[in-house]
């Protein structure tokens, strides 16, 4: 009885699979008519044979053979081009001519990408060729290679999948309709698909040509959602479940460098879910979160984005917020990303147990690991791109009422349609905070040389009160150690000097630091430039030179402290104002108090 009961349960396994297989060739445009058109019933065969059709459209499957969707599908794929294909022709040798139809069908399906070959099919079977009408004529000149031999006496071999003892056709058949004529529709559709593939449409000819629930609802934000119009049609939908798996991706992730947002379809979701999960991977893109990361702990990143994104998503009604990887929490309302970036590294513990799209720990944000890929290219930079393509969408959508906005998200998509500030000039804008310029006054003390002609006419001179450079400085903790790139030092030292001699700083203290702090004392701006000797080049400890500013009686207790490091340092406890130049995409162990400016 158990056996018994366990063979029921492979026939209804079985024929599940093929019903799906079924199902796959149906809605396939080059197999539509053909498929409408043949009859399929189950037969008794040899386990080791899958199916054989006739020339009247009968397909006779072995239901007994335990096979996937895909390769059922195949393998009827495979009968019907047999009809398609006009192979019921008379032959002097029958067998010769089965072998090369064969061989032509399993080359085609390979070109064409469609289902799964068995095992028994992952190897080509014979060399490149014009078609079965060449390959026929040089069987019977040079005779079937070694390998193909033994095809039409011995059906089910390794190489061979179709029971090719009745594989042959029995002539005198018919049908409703020609089958050539049909597969010549089937053509004319396959093509027609493929165009509205190209045009976004349809999804794919590699299985339905039925779009699937994430292409879906790609259309609906370009056809729907002006805001996320021109962002979804620029990104490829991929919605494979073993691609996912291989990437560890748990539910969606986006690749903004490729222009890819994965789907891991095996996750069940409804459209209003689905609507949410793409217009949330589009705004990681649109919104810069790739470069304005700048260092800072990708995963935390990640989260901080999410929780901005997933609570404008919510504002804007867009969808419904699925449970997995969904990060939400109303008093976050109205923060910007780096300012919860901020809150969330003080209880890291806390947040690393947090789910992404992703998956725990993980990052639904794809990134490559070049630095400025896009960098000396022709044409703007993918970033860039994103960034417009988000503010004309924004623009379209205001001016056509399309729904509601949060403030929070226009402000952000404006401040990010203009160019960013240079760093340089977000230090000089800092100078000027630090260091007003000095008031002049008139003096008659001292006649100008002009007036040697006129010596009659007093004319005054501009002069700066007396005391006023008194206190004017600030110090410059550099990081020496090894780590430190010495060109990156000299561009930040340059940049600092000219500032400097710009702004009347008469003196700057200079002090450098690796394992151990080294005063140079004051020296004036131009010496930074050329005259100053970088010491130390060991290990990273920058406290010491801090508290040695901090201590110094000779220093101002306003003076400001700018330091120039890699990132790779100690954890700072500063008292008085300053701020950092750091290389960009270098990350600081603290969360910075001061300014921090990203030399490129």
């Amino acid at each position: 009885m158990a056996k018994k009961k366990s063979k029921s349960n492979t026939e209804h396994k079985n024929e599940k699979n093929i019903a799906r297989g079924q199902e796959i060739v149906s809605k396939h445009p080059l197999f539509e008519a053909l498929f409408e058109e043949v009859y399929i019933q189950y037969e008794e065969m040899p386990l080791k044979d899958w199916a054989y059709v006739t020339s009247s459209g009968n397909i006779y499957i072995n239901n007994e053979k335990n096979g996937q969707p895909d390769e059922w599908a195949y393998v009827i794929a495979h009968c019907l081009l047999h009809l398609g294909l006009n192979h019921k022709q008379p032959k002097e040798h029958q067998d010769l001519w089965n072998i090369a139809c064969d061989c032509y069908i399993t080359k085609f399906l390979a070109e064409l990408k469609f289902g799964q070959a068995p095992r028994e099919m992952n190897e080509p079977i014979f060399e490149s060729f014009a078609n079965e009408e060449k390959l026929y004529e040089r069987f019977t000149r040079d005779g079937v290679p070694e390998h193909l031999k033994n095809y039409s006496t011995s059906p089910g071999e390794a190489d061979f999948f179709i029971s090719n003892d009745k594989d042959r056709y029995y002539f005198g058949g018919y049908s409703k309709r020609e089958f050539p004529v049909l597969f010549a529709e089937g053509l004319s559709r396959a093509v027609q698909s493929a165009i509205r593939v190209a045009g976004g449409v349809d999804s794919s000819l590699s299985g339905s040509a039925i779009k699937t629930q994430a292409e879906k609802a790609k259309a609906w934000f370009m056809s729907s959602y002006p805001l996320f119009g021109a962002l979804a049609s620029d990104f490829n939908i991929i919605d494979d479940p073993l691609v996912c798996t291989r990437m560890d991706i748990s539910v969606a992730a986006i690749s903004v460098d490729t222009k890819e947002i994965y789907i891991n379809s095996s996750v069940l979701m409804t459209d209003e879910e689905m609507r949410f999960l793409i217009a949330h991977e589009l705004l990681h893109a649109g919104l810069s979160h790739a470069t304005r990361r700048q260092g800072r702990d990708p995963y935390l990143w990640n989260v901080a984005c999410d929780y901005v994104i997933n609570g404008w998503l919510i504002e804007m009604k867009i969808g419904d917020m699925p449970e997995i990887g969904g990060l939400y929490d109303p008093e976050l309302k109205g923060l910007s990303t780096e300012s919860i970036y901020d809150r969330i590294v003080t209880d890291i513990r806390m947040y690393r147990k947090l789910r992404t799209f992703r998956g725990q720990g993980a990052v639904d944000l794809i990134e490559t690991k070049k630095t400025d890929f896009w960098q000396g290219k022709v044409g703007i930079d993918l970033d860039t791109f994103y960034r417009r393509a988000l503010s004309q969408g924004l623009s379209y959508h205001i001016s056509q009422e399309r729904g509601y906005l949060p403030q929070g998200l226009i402000e952000e998509i404006r401040s990010l349609s203009q160019p960013p500030i240079a760093w340089d000039v977000e230090l000089a804008k800092w100078f000027d905070r630090m260091f007003q310029p000095l008031e002049k006054i008139r003096t008659y003390a001292r006649p100008s040389r002009r007036q040697a002609s006129t010596p009659d006419i007093a004319r005054p001179r501009w002069i700066q009160q007396s005391g006023e450079e008194d206190g004017r400085t600030f110090a410059v903790i550099i990081d020496t150690s090894g780590s430190m790139d010495r060109v990156l030092l000299g561009k930040a030292l340059g940049t600092i000097a000219s500032y400097s001699i710009a702004r009347d700083v008469p003196l700057v203290r200079v002090i450098f630091c690796d394992a151990i702090a080294y005063d140079a004392g004051y020296l004036p701006p131009e010496e930074l430039m050329t005259k100053v000797k970088v010491r130390g080049r060991g290990g990273t400890v920058l406290q010491p030179g801090i508290r040695l500013i901090e201590e110094a009686h000779d220093f101002p207790k306003k003076g400001p402290i700018l330091i120039i490091t890699d990132g790779e340092c100690d954890r700072l406890s500063i008292k008085r104002e300053h701020a950092f130049v750091v290389p960009q995409g270098a990350k600081l162990p603290f969360v910075p108090k001061g300014e921090v400016f990203r030399m490129k």
